[in-house]
This record gives structure tokens, C-alpha cells and sequence, in this order.
């Protein structure tokens, strides 16, 4: 149920942390995979250490670097995925930026501006991009990384909240919109996993602490613990799943 042989996955922001993870398990499930990011040299280096795990000489993850906030190079990174793979199944929206951490009354217009249009506008073009295809086939998946953040209120991140709600919205009318031409959308919302990302809020011990003080599981989490739900979503197993969001965040949101 959790196979994904035969199907090509998009992802971006895939170079480390929960992208990067996510690529390398759906690639185990037997996906061809696309790292993508902004620096050439880390995709690079990511896709040949994925395609290592391969039991064939064949290569099964293609890196093609590509800054999401450039409409022109979004283009060319499902172009030029087409043209070496075919077509796009699977479309993981996981890239994003958080200039400003602090609270809104502080944060920039340029910081304010880069958060909305990097976080919501390059998925929205994006999945413009990539589901007419899905659409004509009758066949696709698409999933947004998004946050816990788009769920609560938070005194230093109350703008990337703001882009991570946008997110699920999307989600649901990109679900509403395709659901008849069976095609999926889901968003996966994590806590705090330990990511190069969020690195801001786990190094800092009074903050961890805290964080951890209202967690169940008493622990943050790793990228492949988020990994195994876009590889549910993205296979048969999630077959009958579409517009959710799935919350990972070891209880956090309960408490």
C-alpha cells in the first residue's frame, strides 16, 4: 500500500532537513525523486548521496536547483522534470523562509512581503504549474509542508503563522477544485522537529525547555518522523484522504 515504484515526486526545499527526508523515503518507496533548492551544490550533493542507496546503476534522483520566489525558474524546474522524467505525480510543496523572528509589530514590510510570497505564492504558482497535467491524467498528489505555527498563536513567528494558515487554505481548494479528477492535496503540519530551519527555537534551551514542557511525547521531533506521513499521503494507502491536515507535533497542540 505504501509503494510508490513508477511514480516521479517534485519536492522542493528538498537539499536538508524534512525535504530532504522526505526525498530520500519516497525514493526507498521506489519514486524517482527531484531535489530541489536554491545552491546547485547542495542538491547535487544530496541527489548522489540518495541515488548511493540504490540497488541499480540507474539514478532515480534528479537535482535541478531552483529559487521559488522566481516564477521563471518554478517553470523551469517542472519543465526540465518533464523533460528528463516524464511527468509529475507527486508534488510536495516543502520550501520556505522566515526572515523575522519576533513579534509583528516589529517585523519589516520587505521581511513581511518575502514571508507571504515565498511561503504561499510560489506554491500557489507552483501547483498551477503542475496540475493541469495531473488533471488531463486523472491521477496526482499534492502535498504542502505547513506548520503547527498556522494553527496557534506565536508572540515570534505570528507572520510565517499567518503564511502556514494560507498553506492549509490552499490545500482545501486545491482539494475542492481537482477532487473530481482524482486528485488529491493535503498539508502536513509539524511541531518542532530538528531541522537546520528551526534551529532558532530548539538551540535555545529556554526555549526548548519550554516548548517541551507542553509536549506529551516530552521530545522534539526528526525529519523522517514527518518523512512517513508524506509517503502515506503520497501512496495508496492515502488513497481516500484529501483537503486534511496532518498535525505532527508529539502532542504539542493538544496541551
Amino acid at each position: 500500500m505504501f509503494s510508490l515504484k513508477g511514480k516521479t515526486a517534485l519536492i522542493t526545499g528538498s537539499s536538508r532537513g524534512i525535504g530532504k527526508a522526505i526525498a530520500k523515503q519516497m525514493f526507498l518507496q521506489g519514486a524517482n525523486v527531484v531535489i530541489s533548492s536554491r545552491k546547485a551544490e547542495a542538491c547535487e550533493q544530496v541527489a548522489t548521496e540518495i541515488n548511493a542507496l540504490n540497488e541499480t546503476p540507474s539514478p532515480r534522483a534528479l537535482s535541478i536547483p531552483c529559487n521559488i520566489s522566481r516564477k521563471e525558474e518554478l517553470e523551469n524546474l517542472v519543465n526540465t522534470t518533464k523533460a528528463k522524467l516524464g511527468q509529475i505525480d507527486i508534488l510536495v510543496c516543502n520550501a520556505a523562509v522566515n526572515p523575522h523572528f519576533g513579534p509583528m509589530s516589529t517585523i519589516p514590510d520587505t521581511a513581511f512581503d518575502k514571508i507571504l510570497s515565498s511561503n504561499i505564492k510560489s506554491n500557489h504558482w507552483l501547483s498551477q504549474l503542475v496540475l493541469p497535467d495531473m488533471a488531463e491524467r486523472k491521477d496526482g498528489v499534492v502535498i504542502i509542508i505547513s506548520s503547527i505555527a498556522g494553527l496557534t498563536g506565536n508572540p515570534v513567528l505570528g507572520t510565517y503563522g499567518i503564511s502556514k494558515a494560507a498553506d492549509m487554505a490552499l490545500t482545501r481548494n486545491i482539494a475542492v477544485e481537482y477532487g473530481s479528477r482524482n486528485i488529491r492535496a493535503n498539508t502536513i503540519a509539524p511541531g518542532l522537529i530538528k531541522t537546520d530551519f528551526s534551529q532558532a527555537l530548539w538551540a535555545n534551551e529556554a526555549i526548548l525547555n519550554e516548548a517541551l514542557k507542553h509536549t506529551p511525547l516530552a521530545r522534539i521531533g526528526n525529519p523522517d518522523e514527518v518523512a512517513g506521513a508524506a509517503v502515506f499521503l503520497a501512496s495508496k494507502a492515502g488513497n481516500y484522504m484529501s483537503g486534511q491536515t496532518i498535525v505532527i507535533d508529539g502532542g504539542s497542540t493538544i496541551v
